[in-house]
């Protein structure tokens, strides 16, 4: 497999750190404008899944989206089920992630990887492929974060059988909430351009379920986690 060269590896890294200061930055946002939101019911805790066209994105993409959720879980809990690795817990729970591949670990915390999703929307959305440069980050009041934006990669060029799609600057967030250890802020931002020919309807009614649906098995998926 080609690697990545010094100059690229730098780049990735200083590109990430500017990723992963936007995506907090993003996370402050407050939602005004209720009327934009869905707002679903999750183990007795709201989720907002908010369609965030009116919020400053966090590129020249507009399809923006923002959700916020509490789980029932310790951070480190929550994110033993997020975390992005091959054979993890995500392709067991999340509907939209069939297959997770590390293309490249550039450092520890900043890796190159394909994600694989099945088709949606009855079929009306065919699978598709990202490549993406994910950075993970862990800060000192417990808060974990997996930021991501879209890369190429010499050994994953776009395949017969999958649309390549984009992921703008995006990621996942989650903060321990004060005063209750046992339960988790989960923050979810998402620029996803799914490519090919479809109508923005199609995509403006997958992205607030398929966001739902998230939180609903992200939930039960800790909540299976007994003896973690």
């Amino acid at each position: 497999m080609q690697s990545f060269n010094n100059a690229q590896c730098i780049t990735c890294m200083r590109m990430f750190l500017q990723v992963a200061f936007l995506t907090e930055c993003f996370a402050s946002v407050i939602c005004v404008r209720r009327s934009n939101c869905f707002l679903i019911q999750q183990c007795g805790s709201p989720a907002f899944i908010i369609f965030s066209p009116h919020y400053v994105p966090l590129s020249d993409y507009t399809g923006s989206y923002k959700g916020d959720g509490i789980v029932n879980g310790t951070p480190e809990k929550v994110w033993e089920c997020l975390k992005p690795v091959p054979n993890g817990l995500r392709v067991k729970w999340d509907n939209n992630v069939k297959r997770f591949e590390v293309l490249e670990q550039i450092t520890e915390d900043i890796s190159i990887c394909r994600t694989v999703t099945p088709s949606a929307a009855m079929g009306i959305i065919a699978p598709r492929d990202f490549v993406d440069v994910i950075l993970i980050k862990q800060y000192e009041d417990g808060s974990i974060s997996s930021n991501a934006t879209n890369t190429i990669h010499p050994s994953c060029a776009p395949q017969s059988g999958y649309v390549r799609g984009f992921n703008h600057p995006c990621g996942c967030i989650c903060v321990p909430v004060s005063g209750e250890p046992n339960k988790t802020q989960v923050l979810t931002f998402f620029q996803t351009d799914l490519g090919g020919y479809l109508p923005r309807s199609v995509v403006d009614s997958f992205f607030p379920s398929s966001m739902a649906e998230f939180y609903s098995n992200l939930a039960k998926s800790v909540k299976s986690l007994k003896d973690f």
